[in-house]
């Protein structure tokens, strides 16, 4: 079984005074925000969290204003230093690291896309791109070679020897990409690098972050108080309350079984028909169903279903996979999942 890319167990980040104290006191850890404060003076950003990341897999973090998810990408990198708890980057660990170490760490293992781009203005596109390999100290030549490399990539080209005014948000930020891009990192970490952005050019980068991860293959985490967004980025999601994790899953889990009612919330006014997949939907076969209707697999997404099943002639469409019959699903199943989609839809135009 491989090793993570990331894992982390039990990590906190307790803001205030004397806060280590907080994570190894059960009456105190066990205090919510306003209660800790209360006793304390301290908060805790980021409470008792853990989870894995995959190689190749786009995790991402989301949770409203004041969750925890950026102090949370912070610590995985120790831009701030967590009160308690594990993380390991490739089952190396990453808060035992001295300060040297903790510098290769970043400068050659991963990278960080912000919100904010960061871009040096009295240097050129190109220049910006290599700037990280500058700092590491690959030699001109080709670290040029591999900026022109990461700018054609992100879809720059003839755009080289601009300087970052002169280009538009949307476009300053694929020069941010490339710059993370650019010293080949393993892990490409994304704090709200969007939410700045204008809906179009918002939606624009996302598709770019789908491609690029669809040719490149890294290992993402992505922050993001859109679920939309979270949704379309993410293989699973993390969802954040008051430092706290609340549920951990694929978009399909959160949307078809959330854990709570701050999740369902959350998910309400999402198209379940858009996310679910037909396994959510399927009912065992009865001998009375006739088995010669289409066939489909359980992660087909329910809308990308809606055809066959209503095309079939009152024949379910059967659920199978590796040859085996898992369910079935006919009109009755999936046009109550549509009417339902089409009454969250209204209800969310009405709000």
């Amino acid at each position: 079984m491989s090793v993570p890319v990331i894992t982390v167990r039990n990590l906190w980040k307790v803001f205030g005074p004397r806060a280590e104290r907080v994570p190894r006191t059960p009456e105190l850890s066990a205090l919510d925000q306003a209660g800790l404060r209360a006793r304390t003076g301290c908060v805790a950003a980021v409470r008792e969290i853990g989870f894995e990341v995959a190689a190749g897999e786009v995790f991402v973090v989301m949770g409203l204003s004041g969750s925890g998810k950026s102090t949370l990408v912070r610590c995985l990198t120790r831009l701030v230093e967590p009160t308690a708890g594990e993380v390991r980057f490739q089952g190396e660990d990453v808060l035992g690291k001295d300060e040297r170490a903790l510098r290769e760490l970043r400068r050659t293992r991963f990278s960080m896309v912000f919100q904010h781009f960061g871009l040096l203005p009295h240097r050129r596109v190109l220049e910006n791109v290599a700037y990280g390999l500058e700092v590491r100290g690959t030699p001109k030549k080709q670290r040029l070679a591999r900026a022109a490399e990461v700018t054609e990539l992100v879809g720059l080209a003839g755009n080289e020897q601009s300087y970052p005014h002169q280009l538009s948000g949307g476009m300053q930020q694929r020069v941010g990409l490339a710059r993370a891009l650019a010293s080949d990192p393993e892990v490409l970490y994304f704090d709200e690098p969007f939410s700045a952005l204008d809906p179009l050019i918002r939606r624009d980068m996302q598709n770019e972050v789908i491609r690029l991860h669809r040719e490149v293959g890294k290992t993402m985490v992505f922050i993001t108080h859109d679920l939309s967004e979270a949704l379309k980025l993410g293989d699973r999601i993390l969802i954040m309350r008051d430092g706290a994790a609340v549920q951990i899953g694929t978009g399909d889990e959160l949307v078809g079984a959330p854990a709570d009612e701050y999740v369902r919330d959350f998910v309400r006014d999402v198209s379940r028909a858009d996310v679910l997949t037909l396994r959510w939907i399927m009912r065992p076969a009865v001998p009375e169903d006739p088995l010669d209707g289409p066939e489909l697999g359980p992660d087909t997404v329910i809308r990308e279903a809606v055809r066959p099943v209503l095309a079939s002639g009152g024949r379910p469409v059967r659920v199978t996979a590796g040859g085996e019959l898992l369910g079935v699903v006919g009109e009755e199943e999936m046009l109550a999942v549509l009417a339902g989609a089409d009454h969250a839809g209204r209800e969310s135009e009405a709000a």
